[in-house]
């Protein structure tokens, strides 16, 4: 049986690590988003402002969405305990204010559906805690599961579909059956944020620091034209930097993939940086602009449930978050597609399952989306006094998994985007 064909049910657990950069209290990257920034607000006791949070969150309890067949949550506020999955999906729907940013996909009978364009595995090891962001092609191939939508009517499985079609089989909760099935994780939390709510979100936290390599991107898809160098993006800019692909050196959703991945390392800087940690308005406007652009499913609708998942991730290094694409090889059926390599992934999620550190090996500047900041800026270590009272017995240490062809990289690395400035984009 190929690698291509076969699609077992696993069931696991847990995390990774890779990167150059220590940080001292950094949180989970995208998590920041909803979670963590209220439960900072909570936990901090920042009176007025931590109770304003708390009914915030409550009251994402208001359209929150059931996921099909997912287990139950733990009920005690404090640090979530075990491993923990959640999935971040990023929707393409043609908001009336945003349409115009989309172009033809917001015109004619396909204007008013919606896809599953970003699909992120968000999976939060214990003991030692790490996170691991596994981002799943919009382009992938793969059986999807018959679901039930809203309605009560039911969507029959597939044998052979793109991993994009689930939300418009079942909306969340489909695409989240859709992952836990293809990668054998349980999936008790799930939300959803539209392209349209990015602009937002990134307005609400002064907008993410990226770089600009390769002499510049130019892509007239998403309305691109930037010279080479750093650059902070915000809003519309936020949005089309995510969503180009065009603009990047090979031009594929495997490109854009690693274009993203710089965003979210950069935005896991920030969210943690005195700019934003230590400001409690910063905090509250995000904490508050989080609520209104987020739909979370049920299990995820209570501000109990935020604070203890936040505070599972709150002390997790910059070198232990890290981001990998599922990995793939290209669909024999159709060159412009891509079907599971079972044998990676399968690597992929043994070390998540026993919680072994991962190094992320894989040469950056072969993915087409991004180029290497070179050289990666380091902490200078710490040197500190022999400890008379110590036993000379080496604390234990782990060997990291090398993920030698699964692209990727940690919330530590800084990257460039890999520009293309091909006339015709």
């Amino acid at each position: 049986m190929s690698e291509t064909s076969r699609h077992p049910r696993r069931s696991r657990r847990t995390v990774a690590r890779h990167g150059e950069l220590s940080s001292p209290h950094p949180f989970g990257t995208i998590l920041k988003i909803f979670g963590v920034v209220i439960a900072v607000a909570l936990v901090s006791g920042l009176g007025v402002a931590a109770y304003a949070a708390y009914d915030l969150a409550a009251s994402f309890a208001d359209g929150g969405v059931e996921l099909e067949g997912q287990g139950a949550v733990p009920p005690d506020i404090g640090a979530i305990e075990g491993g923990v999955d959640l999935l971040l999906v990023g929707t393409d729907e043609c908001e009336p204010e945003y349409a115009s940013i989309f172009g033809d996909r917001c015109k004619g009978p396909d204007a008013e559906g919606q896809l599953n364009d970003v699909n992120m595995l968000v999976h939060i090891a214990d003991n030692p805690r790490r996170v691991t962001v596994v981002s799943f092609p919009r382009d992938l191939m793969i059986p999807l599961p018959s679901c039930t939508r809203e309605d009560g009517s039911v969507s029959p499985e597939t044998s052979k579909s793109q991993i994009n079609e689930a939300w418009s089989r079942g909306g969340l909760s489909c695409a989240a059956k859709t992952i836990s099935d293809l990668s054998g994780e349980n999936i008790p939390f799930a939300a959803k944020v539209s392209f349209g709510n990015v602009i937002n979100i990134t307005e609400a936290i002064g907008g993410v620091d990226v770089c600009i390599g390769n002499g510049g991107i130019r892509d007239p898809h998403t309305a691109i034209d930037w010279p080479a160098g750093p650059r902070t993006i915000s809003g519309v800019e936020a949005l089309q930097f995510l969503r180009t692909r065009h603009g990047l050196e090979n031009g594929s959703d495997l490109a854009r993939i690693s274009n993203q991945q710089q965003y979210m390392s950069s935005l896991a800087r920030k969210l943690v940086s005195e700019e934003v940690l230590s400001d409690p308005a910063a905090l509250y406007r995000l904490a508050t602009t989080a609520v209104d652009n987020i739909t979370p499913s049920q299990s995820l609708a209570n501000a109990s449930t935020l604070v203890q998942i936040a505070m599972a991730v709150r002390g997790v290094p910059f070198e232990d978050i890290n981001f990998v694409q599922y990995p793939v090889v290209d669909d024999p059926a159709d060159p412009n597609r891509v079907v599971p390599h079972y044998e990676l992934a399968d690597k992929l999620w043994a070390a998540l399952a026993a919680n072994e550190p991962i190094e992320l090996t894989n040469d950056q500047n072969n993915t087409g989306g991004v180029v290497t900041v070179d050289p990666q800026p380091t902490e200078q270590p710490v040197e500190t006094a022999p400890d008379p009272s110590a036993t000379g017995t080496p604390a234990p240490t782990e060997t990291a998994v090398p993920l030698d062809d699964i692209p990727g990289q940690s919330a530590a690395d800084q990257t460039c985007s890999a520009g293309n400035l091909r006339a015709d984009g």
